[in-house]
């Protein structure tokens, strides 16, 4: 029996964000001296053992990061595709046209992170030149995860009345505040090092910030789901049950 939309939705965002997690703490576990504030999360996925822009590189599992990287990428399209499946008063993306921006959003999120685990910021790929497609991955990646939170929540926030219920409000709201929060740790990622005196955090942080925030998103979109799914199945036992007192008192 096929699974329905609403749990492939659910089930790839939630193991997505846990699979990231999971892979990244047992990395770096592994890397010797590590830094979740210094070192960049794609420095676990470098195979090579180096000095590279100041940081030592050193990431024995690199092979479990870079699978971490491209199966999230896959979860990510995955889920959002399901979702975009779902009834129109249930979907995290909405009408017709708005469900397919938030499928482009999907599907860049999802190409831009698989970059990131086909290419690595390296000394190897500055000198052949591939390291612009792991810039470029990362960069479309955190922009578009982001953007696609921030969307989600404004078309979750623009239903109906009829549509709406405080849950479905809430996460309409924590969505834009998710996405826009890792919105600004990518300008900060960018413009801290670069622009300030004093670098406010290091750039570690601001890239986790960037990342967690998109992570965070989907672990709230997978469990709306679930709710949604739940609500739709109560209504409609509801609405039968209702429907056969109806017949009984009518024979």
């Amino acid at each position: 029996m096929r699974p329905p939309q609403s749990a492939i939705a659910a089930s790839c965002w939630i193991t997505a964000a846990a699979l990231y997690l999971v892979a990244e703490a047992v990395s770096a576990s592994a890397f010797p001296g590590y830094s979740y504030a210094t070192n960049y999360i794609s420095d676990l996925g470098v195979p090579d053992t180096e000095v590279f822009q100041g940081r030592a590189i050193d990431s024995p599992l690199h092979l479990l990061m870079n699978t971490a990287f491209v199966l999230h990428g896959v979860l990510f399209v995955v889920a959002a595709l399901a979702a975009r499946t779902l009834a129109p008063g249930s979907s995290m993306t909405g009408r017709p046209a708005a469900r397919r921006w938030f499928t482009v959003l999907a599907v860049a999120h999802g190409v831009g992170i698989v970059l990131v685990g086909l290419f690595h910021g390296s000394q190897a790929s500055v000198e052949n030149g591939l390291v612009v497609l792991h810039v470029v991955g990362a960069a479309v990646a955190i922009t578009a995860g982001n953007t696609a939170a921030v969307f989600a929540g404004a078309v979750l926030l623009r239903r109906t009345p009829e549509q709406h219920d405080r849950g479905t409000r809430w996460v309409g709201a924590l969505s834009i505040v998710l996405g826009a929060v890792g919105l600004v740790g990518l300008v900060m990622l960018v413009v801290d090092p670069a622009w300030t005196t004093v670098d406010l955090l290091p750039d570690g942080i601001w890239e986790r910030v960037a990342v967690y925030a998109i992570l965070a998103w989907e672990l709230l979109a997978g469990v709306a789901v679930i709710r949604a799914a739940g609500l739709r199945r109560a209504a409609h036992l509801h609405t039968g049950t209702n429907g056969r007192r109806a017949e009984r008192s009518a024979a």
